[in-house]
Parts: C-alpha cells; sequence; structure tokens
C-alpha cells in the first residue's frame, strides 16, 4: 500500500473545472444513465491525451520549421495551409503510406517492438500532466514516479531499435542514446526530488497548489534555480535535441538508430521524439513555474468579482486562464529548446558524458542537500 506524502494543499484554491463531472453531466442531460455516461468515459481520457499530444507535436513542427527559417533566412512551409502550417501535416500523411521496410538480416520482432517501447511510455506520460485542479487524466498520487518510471523504458527502446537493424550505424546510435539518456537521467530525478521534498507529494497537482499562495512569486524557479537548470538541460538530452543529438548525427552516423526505419516506424520515432519535448516543456512549467496557477491570488479575482471562490464564473475564468497559462509557459520553453537547436554546435560524445556524471550529478546532489538543509532551516519558505 502507497502512503501518500502530500499535505493538505492551500485553504484557498480554486476547485476549477471538473472534466469528468462536466462530461457525465452533459450526457446524463440528454437522457443517458449515470453508468453508461461512466461508460462512455472510459475511452475519452486516452483519445483526448493521444490528440492533445498529436495536436502539440504539429504545432511544435511547425514553429520548429518557421523559426529556423527565419535564423536562415528562409521563408519555411509556405503552401500547405495558410502559412504552411497543414505542412506537418502533410509530412506526417507522407510518412504512413510508405512502404515499411524490414531490413533482410534484421531481427523483425526487436525491429518492430523497438519504436513502440520508444513511443507509448511517452504517451502515457501525459496522462498525469494536469491543466487545471481536476483538468488532468489520473492524479495517481505518484505521477512524478509513475513518470520517472516510464521515461527510464525508452533507452531499453533505442538500444532494442539500433540492435535489431543489423547495422553498425544504427547500433553505434542506440548505444549513445542509451548511455545518454541513463547519463542524464539520474541528475534530472535528483532534480524533481527536491522539488518532491519542498512540496511534500509526488503527486503533480500537489506540486502545482504548493506554488498557488502569492502568484509569481510563489513559483518553484525562485527557490529551485540550479534545479530548473539541472532539469532543463538533463530535458533536452532526454530529447536528444541539440546539442546533445549524438544518437542521430547525420555526419557521423547516418540517422543513427532510426537508419533503416521507414513508413509508420520512422513517424514514430519522429512522433515520441516531439511529443517528449512538448511532454518535457509542460513539466518544467508545471513543477517550477506554477503550472496553471493564476498569475494573481485567487482570492484577489473573487473579491474584485464580489463571488465566492468556488462560484461557476472563478472556476470557468481560473480554468480557462490556468489552461492558456500552462501552454504559453510550454511554448516559451518550446521556443528556446528551437532557438538552441540553430544556434549551438554540437558537443563530443566524451563532453557530453562528462557534463553528465562529473557535473550535472554532483551540482544535482549538491542542490538536493541544500534544498533539505533549507528546508529544516526555513520550514514555511520551504515547505517543512
Amino acid at each position: 500500500m502507497v502512503t501518500s506524502l502530500a499535505t493538505t494543499a492551500p485553504a484557498l484554491v480554486s476547485p476549477g473545472l471538473d472534466l469528468e463531472q462536466s462530461f457525465s453531466q452533459a450526457l446524463e442531460g440528454l437522457g443517458l444513465s449515470a453508468q453508461a455516461a461512466r461508460m462512455l468515459w472510459l475511452p475519452f481520457p486516452m483519445l483526448l491525451v493521444l490528440v492533445a499530444a498529436v495536436v502539440g507535436v504539429l504545432v511544435t513542427v511547425w514553429l520548429e520549421r518557421k523559426i529556423s527559417a527565419a535564423v536562415q533566412q528562409r521563408i519555411g512551409p509556405e503552401y500547405a495551409g495558410a502559412l504552411g502550417v497543414l505542412q506537418p501535416l502533410a509530412d506526417g500523411l507522407k510518412l504512413l503510406v510508405k512502404e515499411d521496410i524490414i531490413p533482410d538480416r534484421a531481427d523483425s520482432l526487436l525491429f518492430t517492438l523497438g519504436p513502440v517501447l520508444v513511443v507509448v511510455p511517452v504517451i502515457l506520460s501525459w496522462l498525469i500532466v494536469p491543466f487545471g485542479q481536476n483538468l488532468l487524466i489520473s492524479d495517481v498520487g505518484v505521477g512524478i514516479f509513475l513518470w520517472i518510471s516510464l521515461s527510464s523504458v525508452q533507452p531499453i527502446g533505442l538500444l532494442m531499435s539500433g540492435y535489431a537493424s543489423n547495422n553498425k550505424y544504427s547500433l553505434l546510435g542506440g548505444l549513445r542514446a542509451a548511455a545518454q539518456s541513463i547519463s542524464y537521467e539520474i541528475p534530472l530525478a535528483l532534480a524533481v526530488l527536491a522539488v518532491v521534498m519542498m512540496s511534500n507529494s509526488l503527486s503533480t497537482v500537489d506540486i502545482v497548489n504548493q506554488q498557488t499562495g502569492a502568484g509569481v512569486l510563489s513559483w518553484n524557479i525562485w527557490r529551485q534555480p540550479v534545479g530548473f537548470l539541472i532539469f532543463w538541460i538533463c530535458a533536452l538530452a532526454e530529447c536528444e535535441r541539440l546539442p546533445f543529438d549524438l544518437p542521430e548525427a547525420e555526419e557521423e552516423l547516418v540517422a543513427g538508430y532510426q537508419t533503416e526505419y521507414s513508413g509508420m516506424k520512422f513517424a514514430l520515432f519522429y512522433l515520441g521524439s516531439y511529443i517528449n519535448l512538448v511532454l518535457s516543456a509542460l513539466l518544467v512549467s508545471i513543477l517550477y513555474l506554477g503550472g496553471w496557477g493564476f498569475p494573481v491570488p485567487v482570492e484577489w479575482l473573487a473579491s474584485w468579482l464580489g463571488q465566492p471562490i468556488d462560484a461557476p464564473l472563478v472556476q470557468l475564468i481560473t480554468g480557462t486562464v490556468g489552461i492558456v497559462m500552462t501552454v504559453l509557459k510550454a511554448y516559451l520553453l518550446v521556443f528556446i529548446a528551437i532557438l538552441l537547436r540553430w544556434t549551438t554546435p554540437r558537443v563530443r560524445i566524451d563532453q557530453l558524458l562528462d557534463l553528465g556524471w562529473k557535473f550535472l550529478l554532483p551540482l544535482a546532489l549538491v542542490n538536493l542537500l541544500v534544498t533539505a538543509a533549507l528546508k529544516l532551516a526555513f520550514p514555511v519558505a520551504f515547505g517543512g
């Protein structure tokens, strides 16, 4: 039995919008029974996650192409839709209809399972991402632990894909990807552990609620600036973004572990990479930037409107603004990641591993110890 670490949430927290309750009430209003409404709700969360993840990827790919074009003084996507917004969708459909080729000497089972093990854990991690007090698919209470556990499966899929391809470039890319992922997973987990220590909870909802006391000033980034930098650097390395894209360095490894893949399987790798980038940006927003938290204390808004904090109008405003704030914070970080890709050179493999093991890991340990000391010395400010 898992014992909850959560402490009592702040007294004045807007209950927000309850997506499941609103869905059930709408169907019951159409004459369906409560049991039928619950049955119809069951597949809805996963469908919602898939749609949100795919839309997030399409927007990110379009932004990356437009920003990279601006950096290189080009126009970028232009013809498929207004300003080329449909170009990522067109490219995705093109990959889906391409021939799926399996090399002659490849291990067909592992070759097929590799992309699945890379993409599925990333998509499942979206289940714990909250966009509001009740606007998430599953608040499991140990959401951070679940996310770290799921992300640890990804190196297996990367190594499996490289090994099964029966190609030296693919194998080297898979080995690099696994080594890189393992090297940066540990400091990333330690950085998150410092936030968990301050919040006294592994729940993403509780972590955001802990940052809602005084608006922007309550964000964890002010109390965890070092942890924020460690998390973001490790997240970029986990997503294999420049300057950490050694597993698929074109000049060295053709396309790394993706070299022998085509069609739908290649599209899964492409999709997984961008889903992971958007997920990482959302988690930074939740862990360090207050998530859906209102820019000012919610009680100020309720007082200005002359209504109680749980009034429907207050819930609607805070819920809508919360979703917008979470997405805007995440895409600000995505924008930074895109700029880094087109303005920084690639590091060498020895520099990559040295940064992870010799710098970020000790720094993350020191940050965790300092956080523990500050929590004991200043319990009110650091969540004691």
